[in-house]
């Protein structure tokens, strides 16, 4: 029948007046369901690489971004003379992009600024923890990408921690955000595989780019008011829940007593960044800092003490663990270049009692 134009949406009258209760949250859900996307007005929040496949992706799908919230640019070089902008903000800036750059998402200058493009939908990929005066702005409210299956894996380092406890599955969730991090209710979820050769890079880019369809199956889904969510707490789990903190460079010291199969997850789940690492100890020299990037497991009885070195030299360099050796493929010392293993003993001097701890 007869259609309105209300706040730029087409309405159609008789179906309000078909429904005499609940008026308000009835109004609410058809201008959802009558919003082109064109019209739904959205801001995204995100600062790494990870973040710009959905950003990009909204972009070109011709999605409404009235402004972009990433970090302030980072001081780089010797004397932090020279300032580097996140990759969401490169992007941003190419496309024309409104960017907003808080120090403080509290401050009162940036919350008016972010109240003023009036959003009706915030989007969060890779971003900080928000304060509520930001996430409960948009009338729709904030949905967040998570790089695991909540509520497996709540924390900043997800991806590397499921490789890192060497699991064979992963995935990634939209959920919308409340007071404790990462525990909103779960909007939609797809699940990855991780293979036993998988490095965190490997997984890293297929949930980056699995990432950016969900995003938009998700802006569709409350485009066209069919979202349903779920507790967290009502999904089933296998086995305990497993947190996912900030790495630091202690976290990616090797302990060669743990056994191959996990030292080798714990490599992979650090590579190719930033990277599992030891020292290696020779008589005469002081240690030096070696990372490795990819070895192999070598499952067998031995009597050796965990972290001595089994080398010929030239096509091998084996360390000891508890139930075999892990076989190191590529590795870098401090000061010098990524490199294979056979580049590396032709330059290496191999001591009797030379170890890694």
């Amino acid at each position: 029948g007869c259609g309105k134009q209300i706040l730029g949406l087409r309405v159609q009258v008789e179906d309000i007046q078909l429904i005499p209760s609940g008026i308000g949250r009835f109004f609410s859900r058809l201008i959802v369901i009558s919003m082109e996307k064109k019209d739904l007005r959205i801001v995204y929040m995100g600062t790494p690489e990870f973040a710009v496949e959905s950003l990009k992706r909204l972009v070109e799908g011709g999605y409404n971004i009235v402004g972009v919230i990433t970090m302030p640019d980072k001081p780089m070089g010797r004397h932090g003379s020279v300032l580097q902008p996140s990759p969401v903000k490169q992007y941003a800036v190419s496309q024309g992009l409104k960017v907003l750059q808080p120090e403080k998402l509290k401050n009162e200058e940036f919350v008016a600024g972010l109240r003023s493009l009036n959003a009706d939908l915030q989007i969060v990929v890779a971003f900080r923890m928000l304060p509520e005066v930001v996430w409960n702005m948009p009338r729709l409210g904030t949905f967040n990408l998570h790089a695991s299956l909540l509520p497996q894996y709540r924390g900043a380092a997800p991806i590397n921690w499921a490789v890192i406890n060497g699991d064979t599955e992963t995935g990634i969730t939209t959920f919308f955000l409340k007071h404790e991090i990462d525990t909103g209710e779960v909007i939609d979820q797809v699940r990855v595989p991780i293979a036993d050769t998988d490095n965190v890079e490997v997984v890293y880019e297929r949930l980056m780019r699995l990432g950016g369809d969900l995003v938009l199956k998700t802006v569709d889904a409350i485009l066209e008011g069919s979202v349903k969510t779920i507790p967290q707490e009502e999904l089933a789990q296998v086995g305990e829940l497993r947190p996912a903190p900030k790495i630091f460079k202690e976290t990616c010291r090797i302990d060669w007593t743990i056994g191959v199969k996990r030292i080798y997850d714990f490599v992979r789940g650090l590579s190719p960044y930033p990277a599992a690492w030891t020292e290696l100890y020779q008589e005469g020299t002081d240690p030096v800092m070696l990372k490795i990037f990819e070895t192999e497991k070598l499952f067998c009885e031995h009597s050796l003490a965990p972290g001595t070195i089994v080398t010929d030299c030239k096509t091998y360099f084996k360390i000891a663990s508890s139930d075999g050796y892990v076989n190191v493929l590529s590795l870098q010392l401090a000061g010098k270049k990524r490199m294979e293993i056979n580049d590396f003993l032709r330059g290496y001097r191999h001591t009797e009692k030379a170890y890694v701890k």
